[in-house]
């Protein structure tokens, strides 16, 4: 069918204008013209190539010229949509990636047979058969390949061994000449011109490497000898033929992605940048849209950095295409929304740009023209009137972007710091402390003599020079930070062991080193706070945490979090140990922006709470069902298992540091239940109170259960009621008060809520019961009370528990004419009630809500500052007379406590 008229008149010459290589292959190409008109109302597809490759002569020394004739046509295909049809630059940069996968698998599969034929088919040790992994890099790899691009290649396979044919040779020779041949199917230039040119310095040990090697060399060259820039350069690396992408990503990713963040790459990637300005200064190319100032790199850096970084934990940043990884680090919080706006806005112009140049004479530069004639056709093509005004669009692209880029490989640490000489002088320890006086540290000799043991500790001076110069440099900002609190020697002190604890931890230094907002955090949190301290000694991974303001003061989104929690778990499949490493890193995260929350005043004691008994319960919930997918025998597809959470969680007024108090129940008639709940809950149990390399969940406490530790690990439901009915004791009812289902079979836990309201409800001799709550109080106060000098606030009389033993003997011995009393809502929610039931004094219950409210806010003050229970008694005495006058009235004179 010949093109239309319109095509012909004005279609093409208005194409031609702007790219004189299309010009010379329309000239030179009489079909050429007929080929574009079919199909330039729709982008060119792989498979629309392959089947034109297909019509075309059979024989394959043939296929050379065919490759090069489909070239001619994508490209002049692309500059005609690209020019005159307003194709978006996802289709250009697709259609030439396409290409070029077309074109690798197509040559690959006419040259294989011939060496075959030859040498026979390459083998594995195990007689598998072998194949050449074709790997792309950078912009091939990313799906981002330009029209005038040159194509980057590593060639791999899989093992070493021998062919097995007439000839046999070894793979690598095999492989070796296959790469041969299809690097020059390629880079040869013919009369029908070239399809791309083929660089392959990006190999192991580039030109001076073998042209192959096996995934063993691979790996051990990564482990031996990978340099920083070639992280940086497999970020991108996609598989394009030979299969084994499972066994390239174990090699690869361990490489490119390290497990832990990597701040250390913001240095290196600043070194191989400040290299290549060097040389666009050198060589005069200012005007190179792609490595000048503000142009393409600088954008794929910003992008590529915070994948190096983040992407051994955050797997959703091990993508390629730069576009995409903006948005994703949009949608993380972890740059903010204005600046991935004009990057992804620069980035698109740029790119469009960069294609416009390209298409005048197919050439791969990134200049922008010296010629007055074609500037004004490259501003035209963009849709400006003359040059001046895209030069004027075009700074201001670049002019955002490098602000936008030096913000984000900023070097705060350049040139000289004020206290520089503070800290490499501290072994003078009189100049020292002076200069620390100087600063407001109270104990300024002490504060001296620390900094001068650290500095002369083996630690120290047994420190790499790297990790030592990261350190010398945090240093300094370390004091100012401490100094510009309310108790800088305490922050000190604090801080210096934090640094003791991650000091051979390059990727913490670098972070604190380059982000002096998050040392000001860090500062603000240890100084008040001695168990944030010792949180993030256990758990410095959160340090990252401090970078981001916002998240650390969003109000907790449960839902989803649930939802990152389970889709994590089901990501990781088998692997328990990351699943398990995963669960402790999600769940710290949490705790630690619960912390920031609390410390800021920002949670109630008993918000915070909440939400730490939520957070409890989702961990509980996804424990469950990931644990039973792991026993090999299970008998049914979901356990019919429950968690019943007692104490502290039980009763929603979890702390940091609380334990859980477990209890396991099942209600199944199968044979294999028994043994398969059994193991379901030593698995929950040890899943929770591991520690791995990440950390614990919690400690557990399952001696609760009927007959303690001498009882069964999972009851069954009717057992479980036996016992309560016929067995319990008077304390185990106690405990029963503050008792809740928290995860598993909703169905079980229905039960057992109503075997808990029933056993509640019993009718009870209320002086037995009277005597049964005092007799257990003074055993508690016996094994933990205080002395007389503090004041413990959980254990000693006129505490917290003896508000909870007050409710709980409330609740066992008038639930039977009170049902209400057996909800589960807390001690001051059920003081309130009984009051308003007329059980005891209304204004002694309030006094005594109010005095329980103030010894936990006490409480919970007192471990966060000091890690302490403990305090002078004459600051509590109005709270300790409120418990005690309600005591007195409850208890009467059987329940007289002594004066301590």
């Amino acid at each position: 069918m010949p093109p239309s008229a319109e095509f012909e008149t004005d279609v093409l010459p208005h194409a031609c204008r702007h790219s004189r290589f299309l010009a010379r292959q329309l000239a030179s190409r009489p079909w050429l013209a007929d080929q574009l008109a079919l199909g330039i109302d729709r982008p060119l597809t792989a498979d629309t190539m392959r089947a034109w490759l297909e019509a075309q002569a059979p024989a394959a020394d043939a296929l050379p010229d065919h490759l090069r004739r489909l070239r001619a046509w994508v490209l002049g295909h692309l500059v005609i949509r690209d020019i005159c049809c307003g194709a978006s630059l996802a289709e250009v940069t697709e259609t030439m990636t396409a290409l070029a996968d077309v074109v690798v698998q197509a040559s690959h599969d006419a040259l294989l047979p011939e060496l075959v034929a030859r040498y026979g088919q390459p083998r594995g040790p195990d007689g598998a058969a072998q194949s050449l992994m074709v790997i792309g890099m950078g912009k091939l790899g990313g799906r981002e390949l330009n029209v005038s691009s040159d194509v980057d290649f590593i060639f791999v396979y899989p093992e070493d061994g021998e062919t097995d044919g007439p000839r046999p040779t070894s793979n690598f020779e095999f492989f070796t000449k296959l790469g041969q041949r299809l690097i020059r199917s390629m880079n040869e230039i013919t009369a029908e011109g070239q399809v791309f040119r083929v660089d392959m310095r990006l190999r192991p040990n580039g030109d001076s490497g073998p042209l192959v090697c096996s995934l063993d060399m691979l790996e051990n060259y990564f482990i031996g000898q990978g340099r920083e820039w070639e992280r940086y350069a497999w970020i991108k690396a996609r598989l394009m033929i030979g299969g084994h992408e499972q066994a390239l990503q174990a090699v690869s990713r361990p490489f490119v992605f390290r497990k832990y963040l990597d701040f250390g790459a913001i240095n290196a990637m600043r070194e191989l940048h400040a290299q290549i300005r060097r040389e666009v200064s050198r060589r005069e190319m200012a005007d190179n849209v792609k490595l000048g100032p503000g142009g393409i790199r600088e954008i794929e850096f910003i992008a590529q950095v915070f994948q190096l970084i983040r992407g051994g934990r955050d797997p959703q940043l091990q993508i390629k295409a730069t576009l995409q990884v903006l948005q994703h680090l949009g949608e993380r919080g972890l740059l903010p929304a204005d600046a991935i706006a004009e990057l992804r806005e620069a980035y698109d112009f740029l790119r469009r740009l960069e294609h416009r140049l390209q298409y005048l004479d197919d050439a791969q530069t990134h200049m922008l023209p010296a010629d007055e004639d074609d500037r004004a056709l490259l501003a035209e093509s963009m849709g400006f009137p003359d040059y001046p005004a895209l030069r004027r669009t075009l700074d201001g692209h670049r002019d955002r972007v490098s602000a936008r880029f030096d913000s984000v490989f900023e070097d705060p640490t350049h040139g000289d710091h004020p206290l520089d000489d503070t800290w490499s002088g501290c072994s003078d320890s009189d100049t020292c402390a002076a200069r620390l006086a100087a600063l407001g540290f109270r104990d300024a000799e002490r504060a001296a003599s620390s900094l001068s043991e650290l500095r002369a500790s083996g630690r120290y001076r047994q420190m790499p020079p790297s990790i030592r110069a990261r350190f010398d440099g945090v240093m300094p900002r370390v004091l100012e930070a401490a100094a510009a609190t309310e108790n800088a020697d305490e922050t000190l002190a604090r801080l210096l062991d934090l640094l003791a604890a991650i000091s051979r931890r390059a990727a913490y230094l670098a972070l604190l080193q380059q982000y002096p907002q998050a040392l000001t955090r860090l500062a603000d949190l240890v100084s008040a706070s001695q168990w944030a301290t010792s949180y993030l000694i256990r758990h410095p991974i959160l340090l990252d945490e401090l970078l981001d303001g916002r998240q650390l003061d969003a109000r907790p989104d449960w839902a989803h979090f649930r939802s990152d929690l389970d889709g994590a778990m089901a990501k990781l499949g088998d692997d328990m140990e990351r699943q398990m490493d995963v669960m402790r890193e999600l769940h710290h995260t949490q705790v630690f922006r619960l912390l920031t929350q609390d410390l800021g005043g920002k949670l109630s004691v008993e918000s915070l709470a909440d939400h730490l008994s939520a957070l409890a319960d989702i961990v509980l919930e996804t424990t469950v069902p990931v644990c039973w997918s792991k026993l090999r025998k299970r008998h049914r597809d979901t356990p019919a298992f429950a968690v019943i959470s007692y104490g502290k969680h039980g009763g929603k007024e979890l702390g940091y540091s609380s334990d859980l108090d477990l209890v396991f129940l099942c209600e199944d008639d199968d044979p294999d239940a028994a043994e398969n709940y059994a193991r379901l809950g030593q698995r929950v149990s040890t899943w929770l109170s591991s520690q791995t390399a990440s950390g614990q969940l919690y400690e557990t406490d399952l001696r609760l259960r009927p007959n303690g530790d001498a009882g069964l690990l999972v009851t069954s439901v009717s057992a479980f009621r036996k016992y309560q009915l016929e067995s319990a004791w008077t304390w185990e009812h106690q405990a029963l008060t503050r008792a809740r289902f928290s995860a598993g079979d909703p169905k079980v836990g229905a039960a057992f809520e109503a075997i808990r309201e029933e056993v509640l409800r019993l009718p009870r001799d209320r002086e037995a019961l009277r005597a049964d709550v005092l007799e257990m109080r003074q055993k508690m106060f016996d094994a933990h009370g205080g002395d007389r000098n503090d004041f413990h606030l959980k254990h000693d009389f006129g505490g917290l528990v003896d508000v909870e033993f007050l409710v709980q003997y409330l609740v066992l011995g008038h639930a039977h004419d009170h049902p209400r009393l057996t909800g589960n809502l807390g001690n001051i929610a059920l003081l309130g009630m009984a009051a308003e039931l007329g059980l005891i004094d209304a204004g002694r219950s309030a006094a005594a809500a109010d005095a329980y409210r103030s010894l936990r806010r006490h409480q919970h003050a007192l471990r966060l500052a000091t890690g302490r229970s403990s305090l002078a008694r004459d600051r509590v005495t109005d709270e300790i007379s409120a418990v005690r006058a309600l005591w007195l009235d409850v208890f009467g004179d059987a329940g007289h406590q002594p004066a301590q």
